[in-house]
């Protein structure tokens, strides 16, 4: 921040002053005040104690009093603990800080420019056998958050999503249909179409489990049973078909998988989520295979004596790994080469998230290798932004036995809640029409929902737990959204009172400590954002919103804004109350949270 540089420099003539010597701006070291000591900025000197060849307190207390004499319009004060010089910054150098915040609109964001990298963000990764679940809440929001966190970091980014649309699990989910759906729509039947298709799934698991258990009371074995089934016989001829391109197995797919991408997009809107391009199984495994067998010819690939090829990683310290299966088919690698190639073919990509939970950690450190052999530019530095499980109260979701927790439920069930923890406050706006009552209710559950989630570390496992997500205390998307709420009630009655936030604010008005505490906050948002988009880390965005609204409603308690009597002061905070909610709206709304005017 400009204070910090300011004081950088001042030290650097300080020492060039005092002690006759030169030192590098990597040698000034100036960081927070801890909250016991008196101070803004705390100077560590014992660097300079060489130069210098006194003691800490002695060297401490002569750099100070020089800052102080030096410049005055910066340095307030100062004390001394041992080898440490907290420095007291004036009210002046707070509030042109505060006016430097007001007079940038995308304050904290940095903008790309046509020669800034080209970052590829892969999230969601559905199939098209089930709608979305509580996992897939998880990985979108990451992923959405994520490629607003990189953008806001001057990255061009590109959003993206591979569509598991091909295996035996489709096949489940058709032949299910074809054998009970007695020619159900979504349309004839009022079911949202990927609601519809993983009806056909459970259905599928609960028929094939029948017939494994008839085939075992006839003396079976589990596992012959489970091979010998009429039903999953049934789906992998179907699956054979699939792959032999039989015009109706193929029509019927791309039916069913239609209704899915349908239903999937309501969901998407219904999150706030979306995809600059969306690639698709079916089309990247043939070209992965393509580009295994170039590997083969190339000789990193070998072919064993079953027709099989694999990749040899003994000497990256892993294993053996399987590309393709003796009977020609592919893997999961497969095709993720395949979507890698076409990636690279339609983008000049510098580098590639897959956000894809922590169980594929090995296969994405396989990857990483395999891409780099095959010639891929970003393959080695490929980022697998791995995430852990989301879990309910009540445990683990299971999408083959149909209790799996759907997100278009969870969607609904949380804006129903959001309407009835919010109903006294929606009910004091008296002139809210139903439309407006329903609008807040939503973007607050879905706040909650999101914030909630996005708070914590995504590397951890988590548990989401609906009903403390929506607490209007605490660390909460309702918190913060009703405390933004506020601040543009204040400036509403501001605007209508005739008081406008001039462009250059009073200098010489006297701040408390918890106003320059709040501004100093302000000022670390900047670095908070490029800490996250570093970390590819949102949750830090979140746990800062959330802190800068603490600090905010600690200010709104202690001091009186509209009713102030010294004009200066009002102006003041009338500015300080606009930037905090600014800065909530920026943050927030790189979490995907929306924020209402009114609450």
């Amino acid at each position: 921040m400009e204070i910090e540089k300011s004081i950088t420099t001042a030290v650097i003539e300080a020492i060039s002053h005092l002690y006759g010597q030169a030192v590098s701006e990597k040698e000034i070291q100036l960081q927070k005040t801890k909250k016991e000591f008196e101070g803004h900025l705390t100077l560590v000197v014992f660097p300079f104690l060489k130069i210098s060849r006194k003691k800490p307190e002695e060297t401490a207390q002569e750099i100070g009093a020089y800052l102080k004499s030096a410049v005055p319009d910066i340095i307030a004060g100062f004390n001394v603990i041992k080898g440490f010089l907290n420095l007291t910054v004036a009210s002046g150098s707070w509030i042109k800080l505060l006016e430097n915040i007001h007079g940038n609109e995308h304050y904290g964001l940095t903008a790309a420019t046509d020669a800034s990298p080209l970052v590829m963000i892969e999230y969601s990764s559905p199939n098209t056998n089930k709608p979305l679940h509580l996992g897939h809440v998880r990985n979108n929001l990451l992923g959405a958050a994520l490629a607003n966190v990189m953008a806001a970091n001057g990255n061009r980014v590109v959003k993206t999503n591979i569509v598991n649309d091909r295996g035996i699990h489709i096949c489940k989910s058709m032949l299910a249909w074809l054998k009970y759906g007695n020619g159900a729509t979504p349309e004839s039947t009022g079911i949202k179409g990927d609601h519809l298709i993983g009806d056909y799934y459970v259905a599928f698991d609960k028929h094939y489990k029948e017939e494994i258990k008839a085939l075992m009371e006839k003396g079976m074995s589990e596992e012959e049973a489970k091979n010998e089934a009429p039903l999953i016989k049934e789906a992998r001829e179907m699956l054979v078909k699939w792959e032999q391109n039989d015009p109706e197995v193929r029509a019927l797919w791309r039916k069913m998988n239609e209704w899915v991408y349908a239903g999937f997009d309501v969901t998407y809107k219904a999150l706030g989520v979306s995809f600059d391009k969306i690639y698709y199984e079916s089309d990247t495994y043939l070209e992965g295979k393509e580009k295994v067998m170039e590997g083969l010819e190339k000789g990193f690939f070998f072919r064993k004596e079953d027709g099989s090829v694999w990749a040899d990683l003994t000497k990256e310290g892993l294993d053996e790994k399987l590309l393709l299966r003796s009977d020609g088919t592919s893997v999961y690698m497969t095709q993720d080469i395949g979507t890698a190639k076409l990636r690279f073919q339609d983008y000049p990509i510098d580098k590639m998230i897959y956000v894809v939970g922590n169980e594929q950690n090995y296969h994405f450190q396989v990857l990483s290798i395999l891409l780099d052999k095959l010639g891929f530019e970003w393959g080695k530095d490929l980022v697998h932004f791995s995430y852990g499980m989301v879990e309910l109260p009540n445990g683990k979701m299971k999408s083959r036995e149909g209790t799996v927790v759907d997100a278009d439920d969870l969607i609904e069930e949380m804006i129903s809640t959001a309407r009835k923890m919010s109903e006294d406050k929606i009910n004091k706006l008296t002139d809210l029409t139903e439309d407006e009552a329903n609008e807040i209710a939503r973007i607050v559950g879905l706040g909650a929902l999101k914030y909630f989630i996005l708070k914590v570390d995504a590397r951890k496992n988590m548990l989401f737990n609906p009903a403390e997500s929506i607490d209007f205390n605490g660390n909460t998307g309702p918190f913060i959204q009703y405390t933004y709420a506020r601040i543009r009630s204040i400036l509403r009655k501001a605007a209508e009172a005739g008081i406008n936030i001039p462009a250059q604010l009073p200098h010489d008005t006297e701040l408390s400590e918890k106003e320059i505490s709040l501004i100093q906050l302000m000022t670390d948002f900047a670095s908070v954002v490029k800490q996250a988009g570093n970390d590819y880390n949102p949750s830090c965005i979140a746990n800062y919103c959330y802190d800068l609204v603490k600090e905010y409603n600690q200010f709104y308690h202690d001091f009186s804004i509209l009713h102030e009597e010294d004009e200066n002061k009002k102006l003041v905070r009338l500015a300080l109350s606009a930037n905090v909610g600014k800065i909530v709206r920026t943050g927030m709304g790189l979490l995907g949270i929306e924020v209402p005017e009114r609450m």
